[in-house]
C-alpha cells in the first residue's frame, strides 16, 4: 500500500477475512464522499449491493442495517438473500481522512475480479483495493 492509512485499513480488512465458517474475500472501496454526504454513501452501498449480488450467484438480496441487533455497529450493513436471509456480503462504512472508505467482504465463491472491476465503475469511487 502507498500510505499508512491504506496500509492500516488493508491489514484490518485482512483480519476480518481470517478463516471462519466460510472463506471470504473483500474489497476496500475508496470514495470521494466526505462526512457530510451520508445519502450519497448510502446510495453507493445500494449500488455495490447490486454488483456483489449479481456476481455471488445467490439471487436477489436486501440490505440489513442491524438497527435491532446489538451485535451490529453503526455504519455496518449486510446483504442477505430475500428467500432465506442467507449471508451474501457485509460492509462497514468508515470515515478516513475526511472521505468515506467502505470495506466489503463476501464469500470467496463470488466472482471477485468482476466485482472489483464493476465497483470501480460506480459513481463516487476513486479506486478499489481488492483483498484476496
Amino acid at each position: 500500500m502507498t500510505d499508512a492509512v491504506d496500509d492500516d485499513l488493508y491489514k484490518r480488512t485482512m483480519a476480518l477475512l481470517e478463516p471462519g465458517d466460510i472463506e471470504l474475500v473483500g474489497a476496500i472501496v475508496h470514495t470521494d464522499l466526505d462526512g457530510q454526504e451520508d445519502l450519497e454513501m448510502q446510495e453507493l452501498t445500494v449500488d455495490a449491493n447490486e454488483v456483489i449480488a449479481a456476481h455471488a450467484g445467490k439471487g436477489e438480496t436486501y440490505i440489513y442495517a442491524g438497527n435491532d441487533d446489538t451485535d451490529f455497529a453503526s455504519n455496518q450493513f449486510q446483504g442477505l438473500t430475500l428467500d432465506d436471509e442467507e449471508f451474501v456480503w457485509e460492509c462497514q462504512q468508515l470515515l478516513r481522512n475526511g472521505t468515506f472508505d467502505i470495506v466489503f467482504y463476501y464469500e470467496a465463491t463470488a466472482d471477485h475480479d468482476a466485482i472489483v472491476d464493476e465497483l470501480e465503475e460506480l459513481a463516487h469511487v476513486d479506486r478499489v483495493t481488492p483483498v484476496p
